[in-house]
């Protein structure tokens, strides 16, 4: 424990849901709940107004329906979210060398680590200021925690919100954490915490009555120790700049059970190629391929795969995840498919020789192709566009965001293959729809509610719904002082087009360029300066 109250903890206040209010002014002060939107979508967000309803993240979108009948639906922008996300954590970026991002919308910060604080009034200074930056930086607001460990500033900031700044002065910890409950503590889950109820054992002060001895005997060594001490307020871990990559993975969740056996391995097959252009991305490899299947009954199996040595080949990959579909009975349908690689390693040499060979390969395809269709009449080259469309369809939307039709509507549980170790990955990859496969479903998904739309005359504007060949559009922007007007278009109006989202502040970002760099901050006087 530090003698001063100098690790902070930020957490955005209902981060996509805000932003979503920020962007249209006609939502603000009502409810708005943010994730998939098909039959088994579940909540990444909600604004605290709907809150009031009961409505929370990972909450099936039916059940937010049910509770909120009248709120606004959108399916999430997560380009426009990361945006933020970016320029947020530049601000925190200037406090210190030690930032721990825990998802977009969270961090702790080291203030001993950059010399800004070694007291109550500098940490408390240097807290508000911050709040005063991201406010005029994102148009948002967040919440700030203070205390001498992570658990604490934790609880802090969670008991700032909205829009607060809570400080605990080292020493009055054991008298904070008494009467919570003891899921409060870190590495407290449900499993655990019921474990512990039906031992009597309820609130953090029921956990330091118990003793360290009963608390090994009911959990083991190694957690039933680590409680005592988190209970006692004794945490010493500290703030961690960068944290390795366990696995890579991706996976979806479908409107309506798979049956048909050649469906579900074209489906591993997607997603396979999806995980390997993700695990690139991260520049890393990987020995260990899993598969995860959730049957109708919601049983889950997962089955893997280990590797001679690392690779990121996108063939060999895809053929260890059909090679693992083979030893699952799919038998009754599926409702879920993901396929995840861990194991991670950096880039090998074989690992480039197979991307290379892989490049190669495709652009010999890619020739081939056109050759053939050089040759063919217009009937080839029409077959070739419209694979191309298809393709631009995939890349696009395969990790965009939840969408009102086809395939998938999103996992609630945040659980993948890597049995939810990215953190912000988990649920933000569960809201993620499926690529629509046919033109209804692209035409459904181009017009998703809260997406952005431009029109040639009535300018910037967001999709309210969609159906039935008809789209409604309000037309408004993040500086609008009143709610915009509503208009009603066929979905196939050559006026109306997909635009980029509007930034919520001058120079604010967007998600559809590099984030403006976020203005130069006040000289900061240094701790004791």
């Amino acid at each position: 424990m530090r003698a001063a109250p100098t690790i902070l903890h930020l957490d955005m206040d209902a981060f996509f849901a805000a932003a979503e209010q920020a962007s249209k002014p006609s939502l603000r002060g009502k409810p708005v709940v943010v994730g998939g939107l098909g039959p088994r979508g579940v909540v990444a967000t909600a604004s605290y107004e709907a809150r009031r309803f009961g409505v929370h993240s990972a909450m099936p979108m039916g059940q937010a329906r049910r509770l909120a009948p009248h709120a606004a639906y959108l399916v999430p922008r997560f380009a426009f979210y990361r945006a933020i996300s970016g320029q947020v954590m530049e601000l925190l970026g200037r406090l210190s060398p030690l930032v721990e991002p825990l998802s977009l919308d969270e961090a702790f910060v080291d203030l001993e680590a950059g010399g800004l604080a070694d007291d109550s009034a500098s940490a408390r200074r240097v807290g508000e200021r911050l709040r005063a930056e991201i406010l005029a930086t994102t148009g948002l607001t967040g919440s700030v925690g203070l205390a001498g460990s992570k658990m604490l500033a934790k609880i802090a900031s969670e008991q700032a919100k909205p829009d607060g700044l809570v400080l605990f002065e080292p020493g009055t910890e054991r008298e904070l954490l008494a009467p919570r409950s003891v899921r409060i503590v870190p590495g407290v889950g449900p499993a655990t915490g019921d474990h512990l109820r039906r031992a009597g054992i309820s609130t953090v002060a029921d956990v330091v009555e118990a003793g360290e001895d009963e608390l090994v005997r009911i959990l083991g060594r190694a957690h039933g120790a680590s409680l005592y001490r988190m209970a006692l307020g004794h945490d010493d871990r500290p703030v961690v700049a960068e944290r390795d990559a366990k696995s890579v993975s991706v996976e979806d969740t479908f409107d309506v059970d798979l049956h048909d056996r050649l469906r579900i391995r074209l489906e591993v097959e997607r997603l396979a190629e999806r995980c390997v252009a993700r695990l690139r991305a991260s520049g890393h490899s990987g020995r260990t391929i899993v598969l995860k299947v959730r049957r109708y009954d919601f049983s889950t199996l997962t089955r893997s795969e280990t590797l001679r040595g690392p690779t990121d080949d996108p063939l060999v990959v895809r053929e260890a995840a059909e090679r693992l579909l083979e030893l699952v009975d799919t038998t009754g349908g599926v409702r879920l498919l993901g396929v995840g690689v861990s194991g991670l390693a950096d880039y090998t040499q074989e690992d480039l020789f197979a991307q290379a060979e892989a490049e190669a390969g495709a652009a010999a395809s890619t020739a081939e192709a056109s050759t053939v269709g050089a040759r063919s009449a217009g009937a080839g080259s029409a077959a070739k566009a419209a694979g191309d469309a298809a393709d631009a369809v995939t890349g696009s939307g395969a990790d965009a965001g939840a969408g009102s039709g086809g395939g998938a509507a999103g996992a609630g549980d945040g659980t993948g293959p890597e049995g939810g170790a990215e953190g912000a990955g988990g649920l933000l990859e569960a809201v993620a729809a499926v690529v629509p496969r046919t033109a209804t479903e692209a035409a459904a998904r181009l017009w998703s509610p809260g997406n952005d739309v431009r029109h040639a005359v009535l300018g910037a504007g967001w999709v309210q719904g969609s159906g039935l060949g008809r789209v409604t559009v309000r037309f408004e922007e993040p500086t609008s002082t009143v709610p915009g007007r509503v208009r009603t278009f066929a979905v196939d109006d050559p006026e109306l087009e997909p635009a980029d989202p509007l930034p919520l502040v001058a120079g604010g970002a967007t998600g559809a360029e590099p984030a403006a760099p976020v203005a130069p901050a006040a000289p900061v006087v240094r701790a004791g300066g």
